[in-house]
């Protein structure tokens, strides 16, 4: 598992620490998250350091934020539910539409490597920040571009597993096209009513399972 090293005078202030660990134990008790190495990834990442100064004070409370450009940051349970979902092993290749400000793509950092994740932003400002956040907390390893993420990333697939983070009118099949047979691609579905919808990539063709209704921001580019 990916971890950033450290020594004394880096540690967090106790009470971000705290709140990290009274999130994720809420998260596993009530059955939200239910992989242990899904918890040990919550835990490891400050998700303080990915929000704005303005809302520190809330990072840990299980609900999205805004992080600017009209974006949001996901909420803790839907990180956490969208990776036992995927439930990736060290090493699988996965690819990210919708980076943010980086928090998913540092919770999947820690579940199958930094130098295995790559991740696509629509805004360049974003993007930029992320890239440099991402470096600053020692997830320097993650590949991030400036693109459409209905294109996703061609040039490192095939993947083990894709997800996105804002909705999409319809699955991309740009992003489904770059798994690798048994690859599993986790997308919110719709417009005003979203779906997370799950497809494998069979050799036979797609298996398709639905997880409930969710609500995230529009994905943003071409139509």
């Amino acid at each position: 598992m990916f971890r950033r090293d450290s020594d004394e005078g880096d540690r967090e202030p106790p009470d971000f620490e705290t709140a990290r660990e009274r999130m994720v134990d809420a998260l596993v008790e009530s059955g939200r998250i239910e992989r242990q190495a899904t918890a040990d990834a919550l835990r490891a990442v400050p998700r303080h350091e990915f929000v704005p100064d303005s809302r520190r004070a809330a990072a840990y409370r299980d609900r999205p934020l805004p992080i600017g450009a009209g974006q949001t940051i996901s909420a803790p349970h839907m990180v956490g539910m969208m990776c036992d979902l995927l439930a990736p092993e060290p090493g699988d290749e996965i690819l990210e539409i919708g980076t943010g400000c980086g928090y998913h793509a540092a919770v999947t950092a820690e579940l199958v490597g930094a130098e295995h994740v790559y991740t696509v932003e629509y805004v360049d400002s974003l993007a930029a920040a992320a890239e440099r956040r991402l470096d600053r907390l020692g997830y320097g390893d993650i590949s991030v571009r400036l693109g459409d993420g209905r294109d996703g990333w061609p040039e490192h697939a095939p993947y083990d597993g894709a997800y996105l983070t804002c909705a999409a009118r319809e699955l991309p099949d740009a992003v489904l096209d770059q798994l690798r047979v048994g690859g599993r691609l986790l997308a919110p579905i719709g417009t005003g009513r979203q779906t997370l919808v799950e497809l494998v990539r069979t050799d036979e063709g797609v298996e398709r399972r639905t997880h409930g209704d969710v609500r995230f921001v529009s994905m943003q580019g071409s139509q």
